[in-house]
C-alpha cells in the first residue's frame, strides 16, 4: 500500500474503540472475575457438566479480554510510532505493522455479530450425502475435507462422532463435533445445500453433472442444558452392533447406540466411544441440537409467515455453488462473495465465505 495517513491510523483507533465499546469489555471482564471466583471454590467440581461449562466460558472470557486489551494497547504504540517516524525504513515497518492490525481488528470485530444465545457454543456440524449415488458420495468427502482443513487452519480442536462411507466411495453421512468456543456462531450459516457442477470422474461418458450435499451445524450442548431436557418418554433407546460400510473407526460391539425422538422421528446414532454410556450421552447431546434447529425454523417460519415472504427452512435450501466445469467458480447466493479459484476454497480457505455470512447477520 502507499504510505499511510493519519486519517487511515485515526480509523484503525476508532474502529478498536468502537469494537471494544460494542463487545461490552467491562462487563465481560466483571464476569470473568466472578467465573474465575467460582471455580476455586471447594465445591465446585462437584457437578462436573456446570463446572466444565463455567471453564469452557472462563477460556472464551479470557481470550476476547486479553485479545482486546492487546489489540488496545498495539494500536496505541502504532500512533506513537507514526507520530515520530522519521525515516522511509519506518515507514516499511509502519506499514507492515498497520495491515497486521488491520487484519486483527477486522477478524476481533466478528466477535460483535456473533451475540445470540448460542454463538458461544462449540458445534456439531453433519454432512449428508444428496441423491446421486458415487458422484454424491464423493461430493460429501470433498466437503467433509475442505471443513477439516478449514477446522485446522483455525486451529479447532474436532473429532469425528460418526462416519458413514458410501457404498463404493466417499462418505454418505459424517457427524463432527467442534470443540473450540464460538464454533457454533461462527459456522451456524455454513447451514444448508452445498452444489458441485463438474466433469463426473465416475461417469464414462465423460459428461457435466450437478451433484447436492447437505450441511446441517447445531451447537454442541451439554449432558445437563436445562432448557432442553427431553422427558425419557419421548426417547426410545436402542443399543446396535456397528458394521459394514460404517466407516472409520467402526465400533462392531453393542455399545454403539440409536436414540430415536418419538414425537418428531428423527434419530441419531453414535458408535465412535468406547462404552455405550458414551455414546448414548454424545447421540443425546446432538439430539438437543436438533431439536433446538427444529425450534428455531419453526420462529423463522412464523416471522416470516406475518411478513408474508416465507421460505422452506433448513438445509432444504440452496446456500452456494461450487462450479468446476465449465468454468470456475465458488460463488455464495446470500452474500454474492464469489472465488474465481474453486481449488483454493476446497482446501479449507473459508474466511472470505464465513466472515461475509456473519457480518451478514
Amino acid at each position: 500500500m502507499e504510505d499511510l495517513s493519519k486519517r487511515d491510523i485515526d480509523d484503525l483507533e476508532k474502529d478498536c474503540e468502537e469494537t471494544i465499546k460494542a463487545l461490552g469489555l467491562n462487563e465481560l471482564e466483571a464476569e470473568l472475575f466472578s467465573l474465575e471466583k467460582e471455580s476455586i471454590e471447594e465445591n465446585f467440581w462437584n457437578n462436573t457438566d456446570h463446572a466444565k461449562n463455567v471453564m469452557n466460558r472462563i477460556s472464551y472470557l479470557k481470550d476476547i479480554t486479553q485479545t482486546a486489551q492487546r489489540l488496545k494497547k498495539d494500536i496505541s504504540s502504532l500512533v506513537e510510532l507514526f507520530n515520530s517516524i522519521e525515516k522511509e525504513t519506518e515507514q516499511n515497518q509502519l506499514i507492515e505493522e498497520y495491515e497486521k492490525l488491520r487484519k486483527e481488528l477486522d477478524e476481533f470485530s466478528l466477535q460483535r455479530f456473533l451475540s445470540g444465545e448460542y454463538d458461544s457454543y462449540p458445534a456439531v456440524m453433519s454432512i449428508h450425502a444428496g441423491q446421486g449415488g458415487t458422484e454424491a458420495n464423493d461430493w460429501a468427502s470433498m466437503l467433509f475435507r475442505m471443513y477439516t482443513m478449514y477446522f485446522d487452519k483455525k486451529g479447532w480442536k474436532y473429532s469425528v462422532v460418526e462416519n458413514i462411507k458410501g457404498t463404493e466411495t466417499g462418505i454418505s453421512t459424517v457427524i463432527i463435533e467442534i470443540y473450540s468456543p464460538l464454533s457454533f456462531g461462527m459456522l451456524k450459516k455454513e447451514h444448508g445445500v452445498h452444489r458441485l457442477v463438474r466433469i463426473s470422474p465416475y461417469n464414462a461418458q465423460g459428461l457435466r453433472q450437478t451433484t447436492f450435499a447437505g450441511v446441517e451445524v447445531i451447537p454442541l450442548f451439554s449432558k445437563k442444558e436445562e432448557k432442553l431436557e427431553i422427558p425419557d418418554k419421548d426417547i426410545e433407546f436402542k443399543a446396535v452392533k456397528s458394521g459394514g460400510p460404517g466407516g472409520q473407526n467402526v465400533n462392531k460391539t453393542s455399545s454403539a447406540v440409536q436414540i430415536t425422538h418419538i414425537p418428531t422421528g428423527i434419530t441419531v446414532s453414535s458408535s465412535t466411544q468406547r462404552s455405550q454410556a458414551q455414546n448414548r450421552e454424545n447421540a443425546m447431546n446432538i439430539l438437543k441440537g436438533k431439536l433446538w434447529r427444529i425450534k428455531e425454523e419453526e420462529k423463522v417460519k412464523e416471522i416470516a409467515d406475518i411478513k408474508g415472504d416465507y421460505k422452506i427452512a433448513g438445509w432444504g435450501n440452496q446456500i452456494r455453488n461450487y462450479v468446476l466445469h465449465p468454468y470456475k467458480m465458488v460463488k455464495d447466493l446470500r452474500t454474492n462473495v464469489e472465488s474465481s479459484n474453486p481449488e483454493s476454497v476446497l482446501d479449507g480457505n473459508l474466511d472470505d465465505f464465513v466472515e461475509a455470512e456473519i457480518r451478514m447477520s
